[in-house]
């Protein structure tokens, strides 16, 4: 195998960027919208700093930032049947039965109080309250890379029960306040009835400490690893006695041979290496699956412990739940490339399908860099097979 065959220099990215625009023309409805929206992707796809409507137009050779704005604004178009078309072109690449879903929010720090669903509110990404907006994003993550798939912005209870702001924002009527459990539970169940090939599906504690989410789960048969806090209350009967705990406390009782030193896959400094530990819990289950406490222990502190409830196939080793909790930092990974290349936590957009449209142009840049990647490791991983050593020893 040459360098350039798993290095990608060999890959035709521009011919490979308008099939890419081709797939998502029939998203829009007018010639000089499709004009635009090219553009801007280019513009996404491109080393100018800010990804604002001026600098933009700047890098499309425009005079004036009307069209791009424009795009985001006036013109009309669905989002969401761009950000359709940007799953369906990000799962036929990234697409695979080992395959996961993620589910996370991010924030975008505002100025002002009239952009869509700003509000004084917890940022993860800041680590604080800010003044803000939180989406709610879904991605999907495979061997063959990682993609932002779905979207929707959070619309606190403030912004939701103000018929004044809701109208100048054009947020629609049928938008009523929702938390964000209960945002990801209609994102994922929407994304699991489409088919997308999934073997679990991975959160933080603020999804994994909700009963209804992880029901939801539980009732479609599909197997999870959701982050849990330390202090959740469980209750469960043993020998028909009311047992009250927490996971710190159940976790507190495993004797020292119950951890396992297991890898939660290579992060950017290499493998990511803990001690895992796991407890059943003894709650009814569907035929054949079964639920567990899962541990996530730091070998430099071993005070520092992450824990999880999981819940999949019985005979499902404690290996498998490690590496599958250990892909959730592709999501963060998404957004951290997401913001910092593509611009997206650089919309200009006030309005309700103004930050959707955004996102959904976004994500379609991103999803066009993952293709890219997922091509060459393709490419590679075939090339590989048939000139690597154990291929040839399979093959004698």
């Amino acid at each position: 195998m040459a360098v350039s065959d798993w290095a990608g220099s060999v890959s035709d990215w521009r011919a490979a960027l308008e099939s890419m625009k081709a797939f998502m023309a029939p998203a829009f409805k007018r010639l000089e919208q499709r004009v635009s929206a090219g553009a801007f992707i280019d513009g996404l796809l491109s080393g100018v700093e800010r990804k604002t409507g001026w600098m933009l137009a700047e890098e499309a050779g425009l005079a004036r930032p009307y069209q791009i704005q424009s795009l985001l604004g006036r013109s009309r178009w669905s989002a969401d049947g761009l950000c359709d078309r940007v799953r369906s072109y990000a799962l036929e690449a990234l697409g695979d039965p080992d395959g996961v879903l993620v589910i996370d929010e991010t924030g975008f720090l505002k100025k002002g109080v009239h952009s869509v669903g700003v509000g004084r509110q917890y940022s993860g990404t800041a680590g604080r309250i800010e003044n803000c907006q939180i989406g709610v994003f879904a991605a999907y993550a495979s061997r063959w890379g990682h993609a932002l798939i779905d979207r929707q912005l959070y619309l606190p209870k403030a912004w939701a029960d103000d018929p004044e702001r809701r109208a100048k924002a054009h947020v629609p009527e049928d938008v009523a306040f929702a938390t964000k459990p209960a945002m990801a539970c209609k994102m994922i169940a929407r994304l699991l009835d489409e088919g997308t090939p999934c073997a679990f599906v991975l959160a933080d504690a603020v999804y994994g400490s909700d009963h209804r989410f992880r029901r939801m789960l539980e009732d479609r048969g599909q197997p999870y690893v959701l982050a849990v806090r330390s202090n959740h209350a469980l209750r469960f009967l043993e020998e028909w006695t009311l047992v009250q705990s927490d996971p710190v406390t159940m976790i507190s009782e495993l004797p020292p041979e119950a951890w396992q030193p297991l890898s939660a896959g290579e992060g950017a400094k290499g493998q990511r290496l803990y001690d895992w530990g796991w407890i059943p819990l003894g709650y009814q289950t569907a035929e054949g699956f079964s639920r567990w406490l899962l541990a996530r222990r730091s070998l430099r502190d071993p005070q520092a412990i992450a824990y999880y409830f999981a819940y999949a196939r019985a005979g499902t080793t404690l290996a498998e739940l490690a590496a599958a909790a250990g892909l959730r930092w592709t999501i963060e990974e998404c957004f951290l490339r997401a913001k910092d290349d593509l611009g997206l936590d650089h919309c200009e957009a006030r309005s309700w399908h103004g930050w959707h449209r955004h996102m959904s142009l976004v994500m379609a840049a991103a999803a066009f860099l993952a293709r890219i990647t997922a091509d060459q490791r393709r490419a590679a991983f075939g090339k590989q097979n048939e000139t690597s050593p154990g291929h040839q020893i399979a093959a004698a």
